[in-house]
């Protein structure tokens, strides 16, 4: 019997088209990430408070994921993403009027909105991905997908690093490695902050229009039924309520939801934090961010390789061994004082890469092609988990020691208990696969 393509010609132009969104999002997650650091010094927030960043940002998605979902049930997957490019241009351009007023608040209500269009594009680009092709090589194919994600999070990263960070003011240093800004009168502040907001506005601005481009080929371009289209047009569909009770009592679907908050929370605090960890040793915002950017490149290249090991390693089984690979990355962060703390921390990226479209692949395994929007809501809506703990990490580095360790390491305990609940969610998956094997 010959093996199902990864994906098939007939799909190849949609498959092209789709994966371009991955790194839509993947910018606009990487460039905001260390913006926490720079609204901390520019705002002079706490790292509690600037990490309200990120709850805007993830909380735009716990918002809107299911509206995007009921809103794809009613409508179509293409209709679903050309407004998600709508609101991602929208959220994109209020930083201008943000920028203008010096608003913290703003730029917060700004990331929230733009998060409402990424909330539409992944809730619909994912579950697409997966049902271009034949079930058995969707969470491969899914992983190829998002291999593209972090492509577009090293362009996110690049422009932080080389085109904002580099032009912020309010990071220049002394020579015993202290913020000059902390210093100055609040006149020269007020100079300096409304130049880096403008920086920091700018790079939003043009992505902007590059998303508003996007609009336009979406809406010019014909796009395939999926399975759960052609039987919703047939009126064979399941009712919410239906299609609620079938998620709730799929273990693996259920579990899955858990994992994938715990999973974004993780990845979020690991990136979100290097720069506060490279800070703790003496190193400017523009120096660290290069080390996200290591991360990223480790993340993308190891996407690669799992994708290819999911050829040979059961992926369930595949996606516990990475955890704990991340877990003991993690330890070492946490344990190791200096540069080679920071090493393991850009580390744990490499573990990090296929958990992802791995979880989602194997929650929506076994689900109704019926139940598949909303279950895919669900997993989106678990990237509230990226708005959760961040502020919670937050807090503990506001303590700056605990116990006479750095409190910025002891943080990354947050990190470490949600790589184990990856670990226990991997390999209870395989269990209850294997079960329903000896079954049939």
């Amino acid at each position: 019997m010959a093996k199902p393509k990864l994906v098939e010609k007939k799909y190849l132009l949609t498959f092209i088209l789709v994966t371009s969104l991955f790194a839509l999002w993947g910018f606009a997650n990487d460039i905001t990430n260390p913006m926490v650091s720079a609204f901390k010094t520019l705002m002079e927030l706490s790292a509690a408070k600037a990490s309200m960043v990120q709850f805007a940002f993830y909380g735009g998605y716990a918002t809107m994921a299911v509206p995007a979902a009921l809103f794809i049930r009613k409508y179509s997957y293409k209709h679903g993403v050309m407004l998600g490019l709508a609101l991602y241009a929208i959220g994109a351009f209020l930083f201008i009027p943000a920028a203008a007023r010096e608003s913290f608040t703003f730029f917060c209500f700004s990331l929230y909105i733009l998060t409402f269009g990424l909330a539409f594009l992944e809730t619909t680009a994912n579950p697409f991905i997966l049902s271009l092709g034949d079930k058995a090589t969707s969470t491969q194919r899914l992983n190829l997908a998002q291999a593209f994600n972090p492509m577009g999070s090293l362009c996110g990263m690049a422009v932080a690093s080389l085109i904002v960070l580099p032009q912020l003011i309010s990071d220049k240093r002394d020579a015993a490695g202290e913020v000059i800004f902390n210093t100055l009168s609040e006149t020269e502040k007020a100079g300096i902050r409304v130049h880096d907001l403008a920086v920091i506005r700018n790079p939003y601005v043009a992505i902007g229009c590059v998303v508003l481009l996007m609009f336009f080929i979406f809406a010019i371009s014909k796009m395939p039924k999926t399975e759960g289209e052609e039987m919703k047009a047939k009126g064979e569909v399941h009712t919410a309520r239906e299609t609620l009770s079938n998620l709730w009592h799929n273990v693996v679907y259920r579990e899955g939801v858990l994992a994938q908050m715990f999973y974004v929370a993780a990845q979020i605090m690991v990136w979100t934090f290097i720069i506060f960890y490279a800070d703790n040793l003496g190193i400017n915002k523009a120096t660290a961010q290069n080390y996200n950017i290591v991360a990223m490149s480790l993340f993308l290249c190891s996407r690669f390789i799992a994708t290819f090991l999911m050829k040979y390693v059961n992926t369930r089984i595949l996606l516990a061994i990475f955890a704990a690979g991340a877990s003991l990355c993690t330890i070492g962060t946490i344990v190791i004082v200096g540069m080679p703390g920071l090493y393991c921390l850009v580390g744990i990226s490499f573990f990090m890469s296929l958990m992802f479209p791995t979880i989602y692949g194997i929650a929506l395994e076994d689900v109704d092609s019926r139940d598949t929007s909303l279950g895919a809501a669900f997993l989106v809506m678990a990237i509230v988990g990226g708005a959760i703990m961040p502020p919670l990490q937050g807090m503990i580095i506001d303590k700056k020691v605990i116990l006479g360790h750095p409190a910025v390491n002891v943080s990354f305990v947050l990190p470490l208990a949600c790589f184990i609940i990856i670990i226990l969610y991997g390999l209870r998956s395989y269990w209850f696969k294997k079960s329903k094997i000896a079954e049939v």
